[in-house]
């Protein structure tokens, strides 16, 4: 199972490698594919005034270091083409986020890339519509065959579902999408981002957690590829979706559960 956990955005260096040590039980799990995610930037917040993160050279400075202290395959976004280059020196995935993923020339710069390539479903696409952006990275590098799973696993393209636009400010989770998804690519379920209340909040988004473990377990049953999870110390003070994001000490009991469902599922 592919497991990415870690803050939204890297806050200081302090609080990412205080999360990065709790998290250290799942990378050691043989059972996971564990990927530690932050964010060095987060382009897309509500306000002009919301943290955003130490920037692009910063940020991947201590990328590096968790990566370099814990062994841990790293996962942290991009917005801009010329960024695709210098993360993918450090990050083992590219992400890109649900707004840019129909983004022609930021799909063709992650491709271009040895990293992995995560493409987050858009909240205003239906998930037939990813196909095309699974295609744009195989065709960059190379592949010239059907779109499917298979295809899409040996080159390194993964599909991330977060919810769909539900009149405004909130989103709701198609369960169908996550079949769907997966003829096309391997599916990551990410369940904290799909409680999100996009710009409910006045001037940040909001979100309630409490649904977490319920779709996660909803996903599990459907059967996808891995789960993300945004996760924190402390979400109360977290400088960036703390709304949405689980505890780190919420974390072991609701994996334990979708282990549980997954053998049964598969």
């Amino acid at each position: 199972m592919i497991l990415i956990a870690g803050p939204c955005v890297i806050e200081n260096r302090e609080n990412i490698f205080r999360i990065a040590e709790a998290l250290r039980p799942y990378a050691e799990d043989c059972t996971k594919e564990f990927y530690f995610k932050a964010s060095f930037d987060k382009a897309n917040r509500t306000s002009l005034e919301s943290f955003r993160g130490p920037g692009l050279d910063e940020g991947l400075k201590i990328l590096e270091e968790v990566k370099r202290e814990f062994g841990y395959s790293i996962l942290t976004d991009i917005h801009l083409p010329d960024q695709a280059a210098p993360a993918a020196e450090v990050a083992d995935v590219l992400q890109i986020p649900a707004f840019l993923c129909r983004q022609t020339d930021l799909l063709i710069a992650a491709a271009q890339t040895p990293a992995k390539v995560n493409i987050k479903k858009g909240q205003f696409l239906a998930p037939q519509a990813m196909e095309h952006s699974v295609a744009k990275v195989l065709r960059t590098r190379g592949y010239e065959g059907e779109i499917e799973h298979a295809a899409a696993e040996k080159f390194g393209v993964w599909l991330t579902e977060r919810g769909t636009t539900f009149g405004y400010g909130n989103l709701v989770v198609d369960m169908r999408a996550l079949p769907i998804m997966r003829q096309y690519a391997p599916v990551i379920f990410d369940a904290t981002h799909s409680v999100q209340m996009p710009a409910s909040g006045g001037a940040t988004s909001d979100g309630d957690s409490r649904f977490v473990p319920t779709l996660a377990r909803a996903a599990a049953s459907a059967g996808v590829d891995g789960f993300f999870f945004e996760t924190h110390f402390d979400p109360s003070v977290a400088l960036s979706d703390g709304p949405n994001m689980i505890k780190l000490q919420d974390l072991e009991r609701l994996i334990s559960q979708i282990d549980a469902i997954r053998s049964i599922v598969e």
